[in-house]
């Protein structure tokens, strides 16, 4: 035995030193340059929402915390992206398997013959039963690399599960603020139709006066088409919202769904939200992650250069006949150390060693893009937070306006004091107010859904 493990090492050591190579250095110093994160956000004017632990939390409506919960439990992307994570951890435990040694039970039988010109047919049998161990000794940490990287790739997955649980929360919000939005829009267009139906009367009992023409009655008569148009379309875009908010909750895409009324959103609190809130997204964990499978992934494309020590060993019988397998006067034993070194593979290896090092490169550049792009996300809410509030305002403002005008336009109109074109303006200008605060109102809702999202804080 001391032999054999002897004249190993002296056919190994050559071999070891005509294979090995130096590994690639690290990335230089301005290819791991730290992003210049501020401490606080640059759009954190008074006043910023309050971001709650989450969505659910946010806004106190029932009905959308129903909704996000059927979302998380039966969206079936999101169901896609659990098994992802479930094959990951799996992928896992079979690199860790090439860190142990491996045990096969073998049973055999053959048969072989020969027939000898003018001589009688030979015929043998032979029969086998045996134990085959085989172990690689991870000697230069190639298979443990290989481990680690799995295990980088399985917290990707974990960070990628949880991003997708935010995103679909977010996503199933949005919707039904949307489904809000497109309810009241088909709410402002029937009570339109109303009003214009309304005003049509008025003209009619006008004309019969003789104080109006048909003129006036054919215009009338024109918004009141238009706005039975525009009821269609309404609906249409209503039913859309309802079978996107289905399809989100893993239901079918029908149009039963409701959204009844705008939930809270007065909450508010401080100014300058600490930058590192946002570390706490799983997307830049999940791009992190990448970074450090990558990595590994290198070392296994740098170790796969040098020689790969196996022990092989096996026990068992071997008989010529099948009732003397069993008989232990039939043992039968090897043992073999074995060194493969690779040297003239036409430059795969080193290829692949290449291309290791730029992946791990391409994985630190999407971390910075990923951060970055974080960076925007949650700048660009807190922004459209402080505009969104002040359209808001300025726009409701507009509307008590105008409806004062569309109350002393149909006085005036009545009293004879203006034409029937100025009476529809102003009736035209009071619903299209009201349509830009109803649209604005859905912004300020979906924009704080944006902001819980950018801040990793939709779920």
């Amino acid at each position: 035995m001391s032999k054999l493990v002897s004249t190993f090492i002296g056919l190994a050591l050559p071999l070891t030193l005509a294979s090995c190579v130096n590994q690639p250095g690290p990335l230089s110093p301005g290819a791991r340059k730290s992003l210049d994160i501020p401490d606080r956000y640059d759009s954190s004017q008074p006043p910023v929402p309050e971001i709650s632990q989450n969505l659910v939390n946010l806004f106190p409506s029932s009905q959308l915390k129903s909704y996000i919960h059927q979302a998380v439990k039966n969206n079936p992307d999101l169901k896609s992206s659990a098994a992802r994570l479930e094959e990951a951890g799996y992928n896992t435990r079979r690199s860790q398997a090439g860190l142990s040694p491996t045990l096969n039970a073998n049973l055999g039988a053959g048969a072989s013959g020969s027939n000898p010109s003018g001589l009688s047919s030979i015929r043998s049998e032979n029969y086998t039963a045996s134990l085959d161990a085989r172990w690689e000794v991870d000697v230069w940490g190639r298979i443990r690399a290989g481990v680690s990287a799995s295990a980088s790739d399985q917290a990707v997955a974990a960070a990628d599960y949880a991003s997708a649980r935010q995103s679909i929360a977010a996503q199933t919000a949005q919707a039904y603020f949307d489904l809000l939005r497109t309810s009241s829009l088909l709410d402002l267009s029937e009570r339109r139709l109303v009003s214009f139906t309304k005003t049509l009367d008025l003209v009619n009992r006008r004309f019969e006066a003789g104080t109006a023409d048909l003129g006036a009655l054919d215009l009338a008569r024109t918004d009141i088409e238009n706005t039975r148009s525009q009821v269609a379309l309404r609906m249409d875009d209503r039913d859309k919202a309802s079978r996107r908010l289905a399809s989100l909750t893993g239901a079918y895409p029908s149009i039963s769904n409701k959204a009844t009324k705008w939930p809270n959103l007065s909450r508010s609190v401080q100014a300058n939200i600490p930058s590192t809130l946002m570390l706490k997204r799983p997307d830049i964990d999940a791009a992190y992650q990448r970074i450090r499978a990558a990595d590994s992934r290198v070392t296994v494309a740098h170790r796969d250069l040098y020689p790969n020590f196996t022990l092989t060993a096996s026990y068992g019988q071997q008989s010529n006949l099948l009732k003397n397998l069993a008989d232990s006067n039939f043992n039968a034993w090897s043992l073999l150390a074995n060194l493969s070194a690779p040297l003239i593979d036409g430059g795969a290896r080193q290829a692949e060693l290449g291309a290791s090092n730029a992946r791990a490169k391409r994985a630190l550049a999407d971390y910075q893009s990923t951060a970055l792009n974080a960076f925007r996300e949650v700048e660009n809410a807190l922004g459209s937070e402080n505009y969104l509030k002040q359209q808001y305002s300025a726009t409701e403002k507009a509307l008590i306006a105008a409806k004062s005008a569309e109350s002393r336009g149909l006085r005036s109109y009545d009293n004879g004091l203006i034409n029937i074109l100025d009476l529809l303006e102003v009736q035209r200008r009071t619903f299209a107010t009201e349509e830009s605060l109803i649209n604005i109102r859905a912004l300020r809702y979906q924009n704080r859904v944006s902001l819980a999202l950018a801040l990793g804080k939709a779920l």
